[in-house]
């Protein structure tokens, strides 16, 4: 694999950025993607079965847990550990749901929950219920699913925020005893960060319930960056990053990009004659998957149907046809963040800034000036892509609900080394660096630094 390392480019002096293509599997092949059968995983229960954990579940995605843990020898010492995941399973965004269609999603007592902490007593927590009134003239034209919804779109269900509280239990079965957790949340030895995108802060409430159940029931403190600047979701500008990605999609570098599109186009005339989408929309369902898989997933990870034209009953989406979307989705995701060959220089320039941080983290750990244990982030499939792109993963998916990538510190005779957790097992790479299972910390650095250099080649290289 290393042998077909592709030089891409530099970012700055100190970042030479090589890409080191992804394994060739039915993911990437776009003949068994356009023509081949069956879904690429799970997509209609957050359950996986035991004997199978560790496939890829798109309503809940492996992570790691005390029955699959793999425990390192005994001179290895847990010293700290950072964990990235995508929020659980949610509503469909409401830009994926002008489907014309009868289906309603209920989030009663789910919703959003605000309310103040330095007037504790005075105070009310109030929780969002989303409802229409038909005096409203627009409600009829934001589509029937909105119609008899309480959920403000996206909204984690009530599935959801179960998967969080599952998730944060399981990491609790694991890290709290290695690391010597509390069971209240205490933010001077673990912490907890969001985007500004309310599922995030739905997951983090969950999730703090399993990893620490004995906390404060009046709220948590979680940290949170202006969405100027975010890295975490990431909302930081970077226009090379932006072209570069337009380049190798919709752009002259495109050829393949356009190949699967047109491919699938028999498929296109099928879910527009079903959802009433014109074929020449504004809105993106034609260029690439994205809104028709987030509908068809969202549908099916909550048992809903899938859908019929209401113009015509008999004309539904079928399950084979979902699942070529979800075929093309992961497609989608294996070109744009690892196959496609400015993908690496990409992931590097998008997710560069958290990563950064990741490594100070890190860092102020081994040197002492850090007293933190744990360190938590609630993100997207937008942070999980990039950052699986950055590490150069064997085998790239669309990261689905909760999918983890976990980091784990570790000394072992006045050395670092860490171990990258993907699917709660050790991550694969195509890189020199192969398996991230006990890899010299410094090896770890190194990698990192080739790809981005310094705080200040990232900011030059985005704004190239």
């Amino acid at each position: 694999m290393q042998g077909s390392a592709v030089f891409i480019a530099t970012i700055a002096a100190s970042a030479e950025i090589i890409h080191y293509p992804p394994a060739a599997t039915n993911l990437n092949n776009l003949t068994f993607v356009l023509n081949g059968s069956g879904a690429p995983g799970i997509f209609n229960s957050s359950v996986t079965p035991n004997a199978i954990y560790g496939t890829y579940n798109w309503c809940n995605m492996p992570h790691v847990r005390q029955r699959e843990y793999k425990t390192p020898p005994k001179n290895y010492t847990l010293q700290y550990v950072e964990v990235i995941q995508r929020h659980h399973k949610r509503t469909p965004y409401a830009s994926n749901t002008f489907f014309k269609e009868d289906v309603t999603w209920s989030c009663d007592g789910s919703g959003a929950v605000f309310g103040g902490t330095s007037l504790q007593s005075q105070v009310l927590p109030v929780q969002w219920q989303a409802f229409t009134d038909a005096e409203n003239p627009w409600t009829t034209t934001v589509g029937p699913g909105f119609v008899g919804s309480t959920c403000q779109f996206p909204q984690i269900t009530g599935d959801g925020l179960q998967d969080s509280i599952t998730h944060g239990s399981d990491l609790r079965t694991v890290y709290a005893s290695r690391l010597g957790l509390h069971s209240n949340y205490d933010t001077s030895q673990a912490q907890i960060r969001v985007t500004n995108n309310v599922i995030t802060s739905q997951v983090a409430s969950g999730l703090l319930a399993g990893l620490f159940p004995h906390s404060n029931p009046q709220f948590a403190a979680v940290k949170i960056q202006s969405s100027n600047f975010d890295s975490l979701e990431p909302t930081y500008s970077c226009p090379t990053a932006s072209n570069l990605r337009s380049q190798y999609t919709t752009g002259s570098a495109g050829q393949q990009w356009q190949a699967h599109l047109s491919g699938a186009a028999p498929l296109y005339a099928k879910l527009d004659a079903v959802s009433g989408i014109a074929p020449n929309d504004n809105g993106g369902w034609h260029t690439s998957f994205d809104h028709y898989y987030d509908n068809l997933s969202a549908k099916l990870c909550h048992q809903k149907k899938l859908p019929c034209s209401l113009n015509d009953t008999s004309l539904c989406i079928t399950l084979d046809e979902a699942n070529t979307v979800f075929r093309l989705g992961n497609w989608e995701y294996s070109y744009q963040f690892r196959d496609a060959p400015a993908s690496a220089q990409y992931s590097a320039l998008r997710y560069g800034a958290w990563v950064l941080e990741l490594r100070s983290h890190l860092q102020a750990k081994v040197d002492g000036s850090s007293k933190l244990k744990y360190f938590h982030n609630v993100a997207h499939d937008g942070s999980m892509s990039p950052l699986l792109g950055f590490l150069q993963v064997d085998q790239m998916v669309w990261p689905g609900m909760g999918s983890e990538i976990v980091f784990e510190l570790y000394s072992a005779k006045a050395e670092h080394f860490i171990r990258v957790l993907w699917g709660g097992q050790p991550m694969k790479t195509s890189t020199p660096l192969g398996v991230l299972d006990m890899i010299p910390l410094a090896s770890f650095f190194s990698y990192t630094d080739t790809m981005i250099g310094s705080a200040t080649d990232l900011f030059n290289g985005c704004n190239s």
